[in-house]
């Protein structure tokens, strides 16, 4: 592929806004859907959006041969992504302001350096240490409205689920790594075995319901731009690119982009405290990003 630097920006801006977007779009859908009915309908949406990728893509056949060879693996990683991962964020945003849990979702970077530890057997470092107390005196910031020594928390077990999440995220790439798999076929195959396990989920607890046409939409929305085509869209700004570490950092933009939209078309006041909680969370995690680039040096 011919490097690019224009094309991998216009690939990572749009991967950008579609991504500031879907918390909004997760409140607007749970306006009208359960957690788990949301969970359902979306995974649908993005099944069939990466589907038809692959069939243009022609690399349809590969799915088969990848969950026949990998099924163990594969399963685990349908488990946590879309089941378990959406399951929990969407239910912290049913409890939560949008602005509260998208900024504490977005510490699931600094998670995945800490379970590296354990599970990669990778090394801890003193940034990771001051990188996780900025980042989670932010999230501490953002959760008690400003009063962090309060410990009075707007919804404990919404933020308890909001971090849970983060927990979910960095496990279900810590799995990733030991997929061999084109990036869109491991996904499509995630999504294939974790469906049933959805359906039933969804049958024994909240129960299947016919939606309104704006909920199965909203939720189309959330399958198709936060599962799956946004995906692929960051994926081809990696590729295109020649310096990874600049296209990362736009990254950094999203949560605040997000708060816009939160604004203007949820309609929620945004509080000072999370704009000063999610700066010291964006400002951990470009402290913990340094010690990534020292550690490949």
């Amino acid at each position: 592929m011919i490097k690019s630097n224009s094309k991998a920006y216009k690939f990572a801006l749009t991967a950008i806004f579609f991504w500031s977007t879907v918390a909004t779009a997760f409140k607007l859908s749970l306006e009208f859907l359960t957690p788990e009915m949301l969970v359902f309908l979306a995974s649908i949406a993005s099944t069939v959006i990466l589907f038809i990728i692959l069939l243009y893509e022609k690399r349809l056949y590969l799915v088969k041969t990848h969950i026949k060879n990998n099924f163990k693996l594969t399963l685990a990683m349908g488990i946590l992504n879309p089941f378990l991962y959406y399951l929990v964020l969407f239910k912290a945003y049913s409890l939560l302001p949008a602005q509260e849990a998208q900024a504490i979702n977005y510490t699931w970077a600094l998670m995945l350096a800490y379970l590296a530890v354990p599970f990669l057997k990778q090394k801890l470092t003193f940034q990771d240490i001051i990188a996780g107390i900025i980042c989670y005196f932010g999230v501490l910031i953002i959760s008690t409205r400003g009063e962090p020594f309060s410990l009075n928390f707007s919804n404990l077990y919404g933020v308890s689920l909001a971090l849970f999440s983060t927990v979910l995220w960095a496990m279900y790439w810590i799995f990733n790594t030991k997929s061999k798999a084109h990036p869109e076929v491991g996904l499509f195959a995630n999504f294939l075995v974790a469906l049933p396990l959805i359906v039933c989920y969804l049958y024994f607890t909240d129960g299947f319901f016919v939606p309104e046409i704006k909920a199965i939409l909203a939720a189309s929305y959330v399958g198709v731009f936060e599962m799956g085509i946004t995906f692929m869209f960051w994926l081809k700004a990696m590729q295109y690119t020649t310096s990874t570490s600049k296209i990362a950092n736009l990254i950094f933009i999203s949560p605040f982009l997000s708060l816009i939209f939160i604004y203007f078309i949820l309609g929620e006041k945004i509080y000072i405290s999370t704009l000063f909680g999610l700066t010291l969370i964006v400002f951990g995690l470009i402290v913990q990003q340094k010690r990534t680039k020292i550690a490949k040096k």
